[in-house]
């Protein structure tokens, strides 16, 4: 691949990622909120339990896929003989773990570093929406419990 053609697919497909984990993300928020009016009776321990692990097993969906979708392209692209490698570098460059053992020529590396960024940037969307989750459910109990403690008299 040329450099452009590495910088045309790698931002392509950086944003079909991006849009698929934050479709994921938003079907997570609208999935949580129909379990908390099913759980809401719980106890605080139990249902962010239930929650982060339905959030996580959402995410997990999302990365699943995304890291699929960059070892498709690596085969279909001619960069990798078999899906061995393919998933392989895939996880290991989307994951920025970076072994080193697999080393790419110039005609994929511009392509690679995209792999990284989406990457990147699905793990720290990843985090935000579990802090966020975690803060909502903490200050839902701490208003369960604390009625009209903290509103101006």
């Amino acid at each position: 691949m040329t450099v452009v053609h590495q910088i045309f697919w790698g931002s392509a497909i950086l944003g079909i990622c991006l849009l698929i984990h934050v479709g994921c993300l938003a079907l997570c928020a609208r999935v949580l909120e129909a379990v908390t009016q099913r759980i809401r009776h719980r106890t605080l321990a139990p249902r962010i339990a239930v929650m982060l692990m339905l959030a996580l097993g959402i995410l997990i969906f999302a990365l699943t896929i995304e890291v699929w979708i960059w070892s498709t392209l690596w085969l279909i692209f001619g960069i990798f003989p078999s899906w061995n490698e393919s998933v392989y570098f895939s996880l290991v460059t989307f994951t920025a773990l970076g072994y080193g053992d697999i080393v790419l020529g110039p005609e994929a590396r511009i392509f690679a570093t995209f792999a990284a960024v989406t990457g990147l940037l699905s793990f720290g969307l990843s985090t935000a929406f579990l802090v966020a989750v975690t803060n909502r459910l903490l200050a839902a109990d701490h208003r369960d419990h604390h009625p009209g403690r903290g509103k101006r008299q």
